[in-house]
């Protein structure tokens, strides 16, 4: 397996705006716009509308103590933050999987598929920030903030190390009741863990995209004899003298997982991608831009 020292932040930075760069700012919800007052912000659906109060929810990890509502707090044993409508329906969480099964390449010359999900993330970043947008993590690390200060601490926060367990489960419960989502991972792992957390996000009125990212390798199986298979943290492992008669039946097991992402994405009225570490970045990122045009509330 091939573990690539990780990604400076700055260097990441500047991969995802090139990329970025040649599509006009993304717009998450053009519903929302009645006009356009200038580049890189929104108009509204009617003045005052963006004053007015959505919902109060619990207080996370990183949340300004000005945001805090004292009063609603005081009637209870934690804090509550008092959230304005606009601010919830303009925000955009991302969820980019930091297990080890993301740090897979099979070949040297490839970039990794937590490389390319890291780049991918920051790019739809760079364009929902420059359009106006609050962007941040799906857990409370990074709430959604807008502003270039912002783009920082994702590179930041999407470089750190990577986490221990093999397979990533998504985090959804610091989501903004009507904001948007984008989850980024191989969905390699338990498939229960995504279903729970796409289920909580449609119950707060959260849509979004699904970018499953594969090496060409787990697509092809390209294995025959004698093979040790191995997980990048060595926890699992399998030794077959015969792995080309696995290959079929791993072929299958690869599709019943895709078409069960699919599913589950059309149910909860989420977007749905495969995106393969030996394509253009280019082309994640005009899908990922289309598939948030495409949620709308």
């Amino acid at each position: 397996m091939i573990q690539p020292a990780p990604a400076r932040p700055a260097g990441l930075r500047r991969k995802a705006e090139a990329l970025a760069a040649a599509l006009p700012p993304l717009l998450a919800d053009a519903r929302h716009l009645a006009m356009t007052v200038q580049m890189g912000e929104h108009g509204r659906r009617r003045a005052g509308i963006g004053d007015e109060f959505w919902q109060f929810r619990p207080a996370h990890a990183g949340d300004e103590a000005r945001a805090i509502d004292w009063r609603r707090s005081a009637r209870a044993d934690q804090h509550f933050v008092r959230e304005k409508e606009w601010h919830a329906a303009q925000s955009v969480h991302l969820w980019v999987d930091d297990a080890r099964s993301m740090e897979f390449s099979g070949d040297r010359n490839r970039t990794t598929k937590a490389d390319r999900a890291r780049l991918l993330a920051l790019a739809v970043s760079v364009l929902l920030i420059r359009a106006g947008e609050r962007v941040g993590l799906a857990d409370p690390v990074a709430p959604p903030r807008p502003g270039e200060v912002q783009l920082v601490r994702l590179a930041q926060t999407l470089t750190s190390p990577a986490g221990d367990a093999d397979y990533g489960a998504p985090e959804s419960r610091a989501m903004l009741t009507g904001s948007r989502a984008v989850f980024i991972s191989d969905f390699l792992g338990d498939p229960a863990p995504v279903e729970t957390a796409l289920t909580l996000a449609a119950d707060r009125g959260v849509q979004g995209a699904l970018l499953q990212i594969l090496d060409p390798v787990e697509e092809a199986f390209p294995f025959d004899g004698r093979t040790i298979f191995e997980s990048m943290t060595g926890a699992i492992r399998h030794e077959t003298r015969r792995a080309g008669d696995l290959r079929e039946r791993y072929r299958a097991r690869l599709a019943e997982r895709k078409d069960r992402l699919a599913t589950l994405a059309r149910r909860v009225g989420w977007q749905y991608s495969i995106h393969h570490t030996d394509r253009p970045a280019q082309e994640a990122l005009l899908w990922l831009y289309r598939a948030l045009e495409r949620v709308r509330r």
